[in-house]
């Protein structure tokens, strides 16, 4: 075979990769997760978009844990927080994590992501700065508010994360569950039977049902400031 008319390309005139380095690790995992939600972050699909092998990435991140808090971190840098000086101190606080609310839905892997991952970095910390801030201007002590923010974000998160999942089945899903639990005996079941509107209650479009659940938490927080001032346990 006559082979006198191929071109041979040096491979020192193909276009050289970019480096890799730890930022464009977990940017192309964030990529990754928004694409295909947690699937998507694995050592081995993120070495393959960066044209490398997984163990490359161990230079950069220990493990998956400390890629995943990376990652969210890196997510929560886009989170718009209300200014400081702009409206009460509750506003302020249901604002924030309003903003929470819709940066984890806009991209479904990271509601996931939120709820098996301790997210450490300046981003994550500048959240929960925000709602202590908020809280201790409420005048609820430091201990209720170091567990208050840890309810409200595994509350926002876990909303979320359901939500995703209805969207994610369709509609079809949620109405089969509606239908079994309107056909439930109200005999054996008489509570549920009696309530069976409530149970699926709640505005959508506003978050109503959302909404009621954050002001369930605040006024848990600010009934045990309540109950300190008055000196019981």
């Amino acid at each position: 075979m006559n082979n006198s008319k191929r071109t041979i390309v040096s491979r020192r005139a193909r276009p050289a990769k970019d480096p890799l380095s730890h930022e464009e690790i977990i940017k192309t995992a964030y990529s990754l997760i928004k694409e295909e939600g947690m699937s998507g972050m694995t050592m081995r699909k993120i070495a393959k978009a960066l044209d490398t092998g997984p163990s490359s990435l161990y230079v950069y991140v220990k493990n998956v844990q400390e890629l995943n808090a990376y990652v969210m971190d890196y997510a929560l840098g886009q989170l718009q927080l209300p200014p400081y000086d702009e409206g009460s101190w509750k506003t302020r606080l249901f604002g924030a994590l309003d903003a929470y609310f819709k940066l984890l839905h806009a991209q479904p892997g990271l509601a996931e992501l939120s709820l098996t991952t301790l997210s450490v970095g300046t981003n994550s910390f500048r959240l929960i700065e925000y709602i202590l801030t908020a809280l201790h201007e409420a005048g609820i002590s430091s201990r209720s508010a170091a567990w208050g923010v840890d309810l409200f974000l595994f509350y926002v998160s876990s909303v979320v994360f359901e939500k995703s999942t209805w969207e994610m089945h369709g509609t079809t899903h949620l109405t089969s569950i509606k239908d079994t639990f309107m056909s439930l005996d109200p005999a054996q079941f008489p509570m549920i039977a009696a309530m069976n509107h409530e149970m699926f209650s709640g505005d959508t479009g506003s978050r109503e049902r959302f909404h009621w659940g954050l002001e369930v938490i605040l006024q848990g927080l600010l009934q045990m400031k309540h109950e300190s001032s008055m000196g019981e346990p």
